[in-house]
């Protein structure tokens, strides 16, 4: 596990930043140990444990880089159209039988080997072709519309670095380099659960008075795509007692607890408590909002992390202290979420001092600009704000005021969730 101190966080203040939450986290958590080998085709959302050396040139011979004809820029007039005898047709994945000679083209096409003498490839739409002859056009540079070996990577150089989020493209260069497995971090084990008398499963019968519980539903969702391995562990009375059983049990074979509920200051809001009796309280509150009450705690060795119920700040807390601590635990590279810069359609009031996350969607200004709207209905509560916005403009600490035609910081939820 995760093993982490009680005293590994060891900072003070009742209210935390957004930026400090996530300095302190990348500073003084440490990702799982353990290392394993995963199958390329297995590889995907994985996190890289070691640099991966390039064993390989790529490419690993010179090609072409389109269908047309391989000769020796040498041999070409520089002041005219050349005619050159068409003395072999090369295939992908066939070898050159012989070098071009003086006054000769190769019929090539793209990926096939480049012959030897040849350093240039003119575009077969460029030509005219005339029996056994081609007919080049002046003016070409040398090596043109040639691929070199190893300008992709070379071999011995760093292909891909530890730390790394596998994704496609990553799992791609690796099979290009002929590897078949990738030395990865084991999974971030995280233990799930909801709590409060009021949620019940979907499903089931739903009493007057109760709600059905779609934020463990959105949690293991979004853990899912961070590559967490999730144990559900359903959904937890407003019981002190039963809250700290699951919470010790939990502990000792996963890295990180998540729950949502029962982190505020209600008579009924238990999680605290349950936390404070059997680990350490490390915080519980952010200058967020939405999501102000989020708790964070070490529970024998593992991180706990309550968020608050209401699914808008379930989402939002999870983005912006879930995220980046999963990703520390797992070894994940620091993946700071730029906002992309939009020009507000809307006037907002905030507070000084506290991170808030506006829900938006999208529309082209006549200017050709993206403008942003702020979303009618904006309770932490209004699950629907988050499926029919585009995202969330980010507002920072020193910022009071937002009038339209502002610049304003656009955050996609695909890059949220991502």
């Amino acid at each position: 596990m995760a093993q982490l101190s009680d005293d590994c966080f060891a900072f003070g203040g009742p209210l935390l930043s957004v930026d400090d939450v996530e300095r302190l986290m990348l500073e003084r958590v440490n990702p799982v140990a353990e290392i394993e080998r995963a199958r390329l085709d297995r590889a995907a959302g994985r996190v890289l444990a070691e640099d991966v050396v390039a064993p390989i040139d790529l490419p690993p011979f010179d090609n072409s880089a389109v269908d047309g004809y391989a000769v020796c820029h040498a041999d070409l007039d520089p002041r005219g159209e050349t005619r050159l005898v068409v003395a072999d047709r090369l295939t992908a994945g066939r070898a050159a039988s012989r070098p071009v000679g003086g006054g000769e083209a190769i019929r090539i096409f793209t990926g096939a080997p480049m012959p030897a003498r040849a350093d240039t490839v003119f575009m077969q739409e460029d030509c005219r072709a005339e029996a056994d002859s081609v007919i080049v056009p002046a003016g070409l540079e040398a090596g043109a519309n040639r691929r070199l070996a190893g300008e992709d990577v070379r071999a011995g150089a760093l292909a891909l670095p530890a730390g790394r989020r596998l994704g496609p493209q990553h799992v791609a260069l690796a099979a290009a380099l002929g590897l078949t497995d990738l030395p990865v971090r084991r999974r971030v084990r995280v233990a799930l659960f909801s709590t409060g008398d009021e949620i019940v499963e979907p499903g089931s019968r739903r009493p007057d008075a109760a709600l059905f519980d779609s934020n463990r539903r959105l949690l293991a969702e979004m853990l899912a795509r961070l590559g967490a391995e999730v144990t559900d562990l359903g959904i937890l009375p407003d019981d002190p007692q039963r809250l700290e059983a699951a919470l010790a049990a939990a502990a000792p074979s996963h890295d990180l607890i998540l729950t949502s509920g029962g982190v505020s200051t209600g008579e009924a809001d238990h999680v605290r408590s349950a936390v404070e009796a059997i680990g350490k309280l490390v915080f519980w509150r952010v200058a967020i909002k939405p999501g102000r009450p989020v708790a964070m705690a070490v529970i024998g060795g593992a991180a706990f992390v309550g968020v608050p119920g209401n699914p808008v700040a379930a989402f939002v807390t999870f983005v912006r202290v879930v995220r980046p601590l999963l990703l520390r635990l797992s070894g994940a590279r620091p993946d700071p979420m730029l906002a992309l810069p939009v020009r507000a359609g809307f006037s907002y009031r905030k507070k000084k001092g506290r991170r808030e996350y506006v829900r938006v969607t999208l529309t082209r200004g006549e200017d050709g600009s993206i403008e942003a709207s702020k979303y009618p209905q904006d309770g932490a509560g209004i699950l629907s704000s988050l499926t029919e916005s585009a995202g969330l403009v980010e507002l920072d600490e020193d910022t009071t005021r937002v009038e339209p035609g502002q610049e304003v910081g656009f955050l996609p939820h695909a890059a949220l969730i991502g």
